[in-house]
């Protein structure tokens, strides 16, 4: 069992991220040498751009680690960089590839829905019955099946099951209204998102939240210590839907321009104005704060939040879009460890993706 007794500090949580980071480097090459292997060339370069472009997903996700008991932590790594690694693929082939409309999405987001329950029959084999390519040489079964046999070694998993797999659901529906052709995909997404359970955020904040895998992976730790129904039901609550709606909507303000350019579904572009944007993000900052105070943790839960507007602000986009002025306010919420975390991303060796 990990010390709950350790008070976490940003330089602290720093110097424990450094040996996760060649973890996560060297799950990360396992998929790609798997990724290079598939034999259909449009999944094939799917799959690779993900790992490629997004491969600070996982280095962020891997975080909670830290938490994670020292003898489970090897398989709390190894779940975070499989499920990430679905989500960044499957979200790259929603986005760029040729697929088959609201059937074919459904069904390819069942891998992320099977990665997270263990003791459920999966439906490996058939995640591209719908699909007009799919050969990837078992890359996504495999994919699933890793962070299947992870989860299940993880000592208390079952106590984490339910919140872990209703916010799974939430994350599979999203992406599969979210890639909707544009003339429906607003109105649908909108239907859902009001029937989510996140009183005081707007519709497409509450979807935005849906897209984070931020609430799984701190479940993911807890089961990790051997936690109770109690405590993961206070873990999920705490982190859906405001951290993970901040999570979700910075990372949707630094791809504003590309997703414009694309044609994208973008939350942020949902704000009537770009400062009314900053205003709501600072709300939603200061909800995620207050929702994970009453956690158990040392501070560590805290440092998280702090660090989520590092992570995303000290990107080039964010200057490229001249949205500067209007994130510094994030940043000085964060207060001293956001700007620590903020310095040390800017660093060689932290934040590997281009």
């Amino acid at each position: 069992m990990p010390d709950r007794t350790v008070r976490w500090t940003a330089a602290r949580l720093l110097g424990a991220m450094r040996p996760v980071l060649a973890g996560v480097d060297a799950e990360l090459a396992v998929w790609t040498a798997r990724a290079g292997a598939i034999p259909d060339p449009e999944l094939r370069r799917q799959a690779l751009a993900s790992l490629r472009a997004k491969r600070f997903h996982c280095e962020g996700g891997s975080v909670f680690t830290a938490v994670a008991a020292p003898d489970r932590a090897g398989d709390v790594l190894r779940a975070i960089v499989a499920l990430q690694t679905i989500s960044d693929y499957l979200d790259n082939l929603s986005d760029r590839s040729p697929a088959g409309g609201e059937v074919d999405l459904r069904q390819m987001h069942v891998a992320f829905t099977d990665a997270v329950a263990p003791d459920w029959p999966a439906a490996a084999g058939a995640y591209y019955t719908h699909h007009p390519n799919g050969d990837d040489g078992g890359y996504l079964d495999a994919l699933v099946a890793c962070c299947r046999e992870a989860l299940g070694r993880l000592p208390a998993y079952p106590a984490v099951a339910e919140p872990a797999r209703r916010l799974a659901g939430y994350y599979a529906s999203l992406q599969s209204l979210k890639h909707l052709e544009p003339a429906v995909r607003e109105g649908r997404l909108r239907a859902w998102a009001e029937g989510l359970p996140a009183p005081g955020l707007r519709w497409y904040e509450a979807a935005a939240a849906c897209g984070s895998t931020l609430a799984i992976f701190a479940l993911m730790a807890a089961a990790s210590r051997g936690c109770g129904a109690e405590e993961a039901g206070a873990v999920a609550a705490a982190y859906f839907p405001w951290p993970c709606g901040l999570h979700i909507l910075l990372d949707y303000l630094i791809d504003l321009a590309e997703d414009r350019a694309g044609g994208d579904f973008n939350f942020v572009a949902c704000y009537p104005s770009l400062d009314e944007a900053g205003a709501r993000l600072r709300a939603v900052q200061q909800g995620a704060r207050a929702a994970v105070a009453g956690l158990e943790d040392g501070g560590f839960n805290r440092l998280v939040v702090a660090g989520l507007p590092a992570i995303y602000l000290v990107d080039r986009k964010v200057a490229a879009q001249g949205l500067g002025a209007r994130t510094r306010s994030l940043m000085r919420a964060a207060g001293p460890a956001g700007w620590l975390f903020a310095a040390a991303m800017r660093m060689p060796g932290w934040r590997r993706s281009p």
